[in-house]
């Protein structure tokens, strides 16, 4: 599986309020494990399905007719990296879950491409996650997840999914991608929970 250029950072020290282990960067590194999938908007479409088996969907058109959010974040990668202040704009989760019943207390991520990784479901709600589309003004570039990716801005980057495309209700806990890997389960880089 080929590893894109960034897995490894330069550590340095900063007076700021970064996590523990982290060093600022300006510019935006690009991870992927595995190659970028190529997604015209005119086919994507975004699912949350359910411990039951039902199925909410949304195209691109649909998702954009909803509440538009800007968001501004400061972002922590698992390789030590930290970007203060970024800008974004997208859906709510809050929103897209308003139409979902569900007993769940936690979810799959699914990304165009196989990616996966777990998530409890409360972080996913109360204003702590989007499906983000824009990135900076501009519309988010394939190699920072677009047409769109999940945005969870206070777990390590890798569960932020690049190229969403569903969320799965679980009753338990399973691990995604990185987590079957060696990731942390949770991922909370102030506790620094890199690995498991």
């Amino acid at each position: 599986m080929p590893v894109t250029r960034g897995f490894g950072g330069r550590r340095r020290d900063h007076a700021l309020d970064l996590p523990p282990g982290q060093y600022l960067t300006e510019d935006f590194p690009v991870l992927s494990a595995g190659p970028t999938p190529d997604i015209d908007t005119a086919d994507w479409e975004f699912f949350i399905r359910t411990e039951s088996g039902d199925v909410h969907t949304w195209s691109w058109e649909q998702l954009h007719a909803l509440p538009i959010e800007d968001v501004t974040r400061d972002i922590h990668c698992v390789t030590r990296w930290s970007k203060l202040g970024t800008d974004w704009r997208g859906v709510s989760l809050d929103t897209l879950f308003e139409r979902v019943e569900t007993e769940a207390d936690f979810v799959m991520a699914h990304s165009y491409g196989g990616y996966t990784t777990n998530v409890p479901l409360e972080d996913l709600q109360d204003g702590k996650a989007w499906i983000a589309f824009e990135f900076d003004g501009e519309d988010l570039e394939p190699e920072h997840g677009g047409p769109a990716r999940l945005l969870i801005p206070h777990l390590y980057f890798w569960k932020s999914a690049k190229w969403i495309h569903g969320l799965v209700m679980t009753a338990d806990e399973e691990p995604g991608f990185w987590e079957q890997n060696g990731y942390n389960n949770y991922g909370d880089p102030w506790l620094e929970q890199r690995y498991s």
